[in-house]
């Protein structure tokens, strides 16, 4: 990877837990919680005409407020950070974190980071504030993962102000959902949706606690469906422009006819406040999280065992597919899922039980909603021929599919590596049964990342054994070449465009 590339790999980032910002002009992914730590009436419709005597209608969402309203929930946490004493000596005392600036203690975490090493710790109190909302009336509310992870306490506010001390009957990291418990009856609930229904372009309106404001409603528009986030996520989030800010985090996204389809969770940002771009997890990935917490109190997550990367127009006219789609296998877990299904290096997956692979992000998203010992029928392109082939998901145990970040810098020009066979010691420490060693990169081959000790895997997917088989494939690449390139124990295509 070249440092640009590794440099826009790290952008990403994903659960600050102090849903706050970072240095000016920086974007990343922000939890959106303020924190010290971290059947449906129709919408009422109003019509207006122009001048042209076009018919436009605009949704009212006073109605949906009204009625679900109060099962939206303010949730408060408490618990505890490991604080060095330098950064209280600085003058990062706890008074100032219960004052209730949501970006305390993302400051007071940024400063401790970049302080001195080392130093003496002690554990200081941290608040936190997020939004919630009740699915059943007996008391279980759905909310994010990282609005109460590491809490010691979390309590529960409804809109008629009455308070509960609150379980956490569980929460799910990788989907960054939880499921919460009060004691209760007889509580006010929302009426779930399905995500399939929802359409881009359609109004969906937010109710949550935003900078500690309880119930405030914002309202936008869809703006697009099956977004994969670079934060090693599987859940396919539902973009929108809804007005959400730190403290909005966990709470319901409405769709015009008072369905929840989603739970607000981040926000894309220069400022660490909103811009436009707001993500939310679809109910349906939440509803299968919250069922496997409530029977089991625990969360099993299907895996296929491969990484895959995008399918840009270099690695199509290399594979000769007709357009850049699909998920690129660039290595398959030994032993796993895909390996007994029969999936190799070089394969694009183009479709899942009928349902088709567009970007890499939408075969982490399938799996994503999948359980273990699901049966998938995969399509796949190979070797310039269609093949099919039928994979029996595992468990992910803390491993799970992911898009690898491609290279898109490839320069016009020769291929620009010098290569050697691999001796036989070297193709034992890097677990490979044929390739060669790279001892020099120039030309196209450097600027797209490749280095002196990578090892040289395939060329199209296809095994390279010696150097002129190199130059016969290279010959015969037309205008691009897909290299798959091992570093250490990490494999990815790298696309080099010939000219």
């Amino acid at each position: 990877m070249t440092s640009a590339a590794l440099k826009n790999t790290r952008l990403v980032v994903a659960l600050l837990a102090a849903g706050a910002i970072g240095g000016a002009g920086v974007s990343a992914f922000y939890a959106v919680h303020t924190a010290a730590f971290a059947a449906a009436p129709a919408a009422i419709v109003s019509t207006a005409n122009t001048p042209s005597t076009a018919t436009v209608a605009l949704p009212d969402f006073s109605q949906i407020t009204e009625r679900y309203g109060p099962a939206v929930v303010n949730i408060s946490v408490t618990g505890s950070t490991k604080v060095s004493n330098d950064a209280l000596a600085q003058g990062e005392d706890d008074d100032a974190g219960a004052s209730g600036d949501p970006f305390f203690e993302f400051f007071k975490r940024f400063q401790q980071g970049q302080g001195r090493p080392g130093g003496p710790q002690q554990d200081t109190p941290t608040r936190g504030q997020g939004s919630g909302f009740i699915v059943s009336a007996d008391g279980i509310i759905l909310t994010n993962a990282h609005v109460v992870r590491g809490a010691k306490e979390v309590s529960v506010k409804l809109t008629d102000r009455r308070e509960y001390r609150a379980r956490v009957l569980g929460a799910d990291p990788k989907t960054d959902v939880a499921v919460l418990k009060i004691e209760a009856d007889k509580l006010p609930v929302v009426t779930l949706g399905k995500t399939s229904d929802l359409k881009v372009g359609e109004w969906v309106l937010a109710i949550g606690s935003p900078f500690g404001f309880e119930n405030t409603v914002t309202a936008g528009v869809v703006s697009a469906k099956g977004r994969s986030l670079p934060d090693d996520s599987t859940v396919p989030f539902i973009q929108t422009d809804v007005a959400i800010n730190p403290g909005n985090s966990g709470g319901p996204l409405f769709n015009a006819r008072g369905e929840v389809v989603g739970i607000n969770s981040q926000i894309y940002s220069r400022s660490g406040g909103y811009q436009g771009v707001s993500f939310a997890i679809p109910i349906d990935v939440a509803g299968r999280i919250k069922n496997q917490i409530v029977a089991t109190g625990k969360v099993e997550h299907a895996r296929l065992g491969v990484v895959v990367q995008e399918v840009n127009q270099a690695f199509a006219d290399s594979f000769k597919l007709d357009k850049p789609e699909g998920a690129l296998v660039s290595s398959v877990e030994k032993g796993g899922p895909a390996d007994k299904a029969g999936l190799q290096s070089g394969d694009v997956i183009r479709k899942v039980n009928g349902q088709p692979i567009v970007s890499s992000g939408d075969l982490p998203a399938v799996i994503g909603l999948a359980a273990p010992g699901d049966v998938f029928r995969l399509e796949v392109w190979r070797q310039g021929a269609s093949k099919e082939l039928t994979a029996r998901l595992g468990s992910a145990d803390q491993k799970t599919a992911q898009a690898a970040a491609p290279k898109d810098n490839p320069a016009s020009g020769k291929l620009g590596l010098a290569l050697r066979p691999l001796q036989a010691d070297e193709r034992e420490e890097a677990g490979v049964d044929s390739g060669l060693l790279v001892q020099q990169a120039s030309g196209p081959a450097a600027l797209a990342g490749v280095q002196a000790g990578d090892v040289l895997i395939s060329i199209n997917g296809t095994p390279v054994r010696n150097v002129g088989q190199v130059r016969s494939m290279v010959a015969n690449s037309g205008k691009s070449a897909a290299l798959l390139i091992q570093r250490g124990d990490d494999k990815i295509f790298v696309p080099l465009n010939l000219g």
